[in-house]
């Protein structure tokens, strides 16, 4: 895998609906967009950077081209999480986790069953 690089807000609308759609077309992405629908261009024109970072495939039938994702939602998240604990919490995870607790007021209940869930993962 390459390396991943950020994405713009466009980029990441656009691989969303990668990641929801499977492989597509350009004009399969305008249709699932809502109204006013951008021009084909200025999608293919995103697509085509998404393309060159990496984070697209595409499979040519003729002049018709099909985009399909080469870097996963999860791999994606992974890497996003890992940049923001690194930016905003020093690095630390254990501060991001601290902060998540305090900024969301999580009950007692809801911390075991994060608990529970982190000790399921380090047993699998």
């Amino acid at each position: 895998m390459s390396k991943i690089q950020k994405l713009t807000k466009a980029e990441e609308e656009i691989m969303q609906m990668f990641w929801d759609m499977g492989p597509s077309l350009v004009s399969a992405l305008i249709d699932r967009m809502p109204e006013p629908r951008p021009p084909h261009s200025s999608v293919s024109s995103v697509v085509r950077i998404l393309e060159k970072k990496g984070f697209l495939g595409h499979k040519a039938y003729g002049k018709t081209y099909e985009y399909f994702p080469l870097i996963s939602k999860k791999e994606y998240s992974a890497w996003s999480l890992k940049k923001l604990i690194t930016s905003y919490f020093d690095g630390s995870a254990n501060e991001l986790v601290s902060f998540l607790v305090k900024e969301n007021d999580l009950t007692l209940s809801e911390l075991e069953q994060i608990r529970q869930q982190l000790k399921q993962t380090e047993n699998s």
